[in-house]
């Protein structure tokens, strides 16, 4: 059933959200003397002071933010993807769980629950 489909998802996006470090998260690019820089996404606002680093994304590359390589782009995925959004969208699902769903929520859970839903 469809509303059972959303609560799971639901449930599995509040789970690993409130397992994780509280958001917001934002990128910076770290300098390592042994690595060169590396794309890391820490918490807080950007401005904020931070060194509780949530994930460390290796390039070993010389050139600074260089878009070109995923690294950078998958820090800045992983930083707009903290723990609120995850909470906002398990909100969603809930409340499409509510109305019995629809086909924008059960392929979000599909997505979330890594099951294939035949609709992608």
């Amino acid at each position: 059933m469809s509303s059972d489909l959303l609560r799971r998802a639901a449930a599995k996006l509040r789970e690993h959200a409130e397992a994780a470090s509280p958001g917001p998260w934002r990128t910076h690019d770290t300098w390592l003397d042994w690595g060169g820089h590396t794309a890391t996404v820490l918490r807080g606002a950007e401005g904020q002071p931070s060194i509780d680093g949530v994930a460390w994304l290796p390039t070993f590359a010389d050139d600074p933010w260089d878009g070109k390589r995923n690294v950078w782009n998958d820090a800045e995925y992983i930083a707009l993807m903290h723990p609120a959004v995850a909470l906002a969208l398990a909100e969603w699902l809930e409340s499409e769980a509510a109305l019995l769903g629809f086909l924008g929520g059960t392929a979000v859970a599909h997505a979330v629950l890594r099951e294939d839903g035949g609709s992608r």
